[in-house]
């Protein structure tokens, strides 16, 4: 099993933290964003839209982190990150979708580039920008939280793994949590596990910094 990763990327931190749970060995083959290396003829062979996470595995490759995920948890049950009945499973995929389907896309970098390069916002506002759409979603995710020591339940799920890496971005661009104490309680219990710290971008071979 091969993934493309970018350290910073939160859809590659996602798949890696995965990973990680499920103790699954795997090759990490950096590919540098900032050098545009996504764009490239080679890359887009194996990820035909430029992004990153891609991931490789026997049958082919998959290139959306969410369906890894998903495949993740179909072919390696154990240990699961979409536990329980079908009403637990939609709640902690929701959860999720609040994260990677209404946050993460508004805030990508190829979004912020095209705000820059097409619209000349300054980085002022490119930064409000990113703020805003984090406070949105983050207001909306705290309010669907509970006393559970994970997002729901004792042990991280898919939720979780969504939202470690959305906590990162947002102090990487200074968003203050004071208004998120459940958010904050989750991030803190989960970065105290080694699939976590051992995902983080800090731990990464082309890390920076």
């Amino acid at each position: 099993m091969k993934l493309y990763s970018y350290f910073r990327s939160s859809a590659a931190y996602r798949v890696r933290i995965a990973l990680n749970l499920k103790r699954l060995d795997h090759e990490l083959v950096p590919v540098n964003l900032l050098k545009s290396e996504q764009t490239g003829n080679d890359y887009k062979r194996i990820q035909p839209q430029g992004l990153v996470p891609a991931l490789e595995v026997d049958n082919g490759r998959l290139i959306q982190s969410m369906a890894m995920l998903e495949w993740l948890e179909e072919t390696c049950p154990e240990p699961a990150i979409i536990p329980g009945d079908a009403w637990q499973k939609a709640q902690i995929r929701s959860l999720a979708n609040i994260i990677s389907c209404d946050i993460h896309p508004l805030n990508n970098l190829r979004v912020l580039k095209y705000l820059k390069s097409e619209f000349e916002v300054s980085d002022e506002q490119k930064t409000e920008w990113y703020q805003h759409w984090i406070k949105t979603g983050f207001d909306a995710f705290e309010q669907q939280l509970g006393d559970d020591l994970f997002c729901i339940g004792d042990t991280p799920t898919l939720a979780d793994i969504c939202l470690i890496p959305q906590v990162y971005n947002a102090l990487r661009f200074n968003v203050p949590l004071t208004e998120y104490p459940k958010i904050r309680r989750i991030h803190q219990h989960c970065n105290e596990l080694k699939a976590f710290i051992d995902a983080s971008p800090e731990q990464q071979p082309d890390s920076t910094l």
